[in-house]
C-alpha cells in the first residue's frame, strides 16, 4: 500500500508538471492514464467517487 500511495503521489506531481507545461504528448497522456488506474485501485477511490457524486448533485440542483 505504501508503494502504491507513493507512486500515486509521484504520478500526480508529474501530471501537474505536464499540465503546467501546456503540451500533452503521448508519454504525458500515458502517465495521466496510469494515474487514473492507480487512483482507482487506491483507498482514495471511494472518497473521490463520493466527492464527484456530491458535486454532480449540487450542479444538477442549480437552476439558471
Amino acid at each position: 500500500m505504501v508503494i502504491s500511495l507513493s507512486l500515486v503521489v509521484l504520478l500526480l506531481v508529474l501530471v501537474s508538471i505536464f499540465v503546467r507545461s501546456g503540451g500533452l504528448k503521448f508519454s504525458h497522456a500515458l502517465v495521466c492514464v496510469l494515474l487514473g488506474f492507480y487512483l482507482a485501485s487506491s483507498s482514495m477511490a471511494a472518497t473521490i467517487h463520493d466527492g464527484l457524486s456530491a458535486t454532480a448533485d449540487v450542479v444538477s440542483a442549480l437552476r439558471p
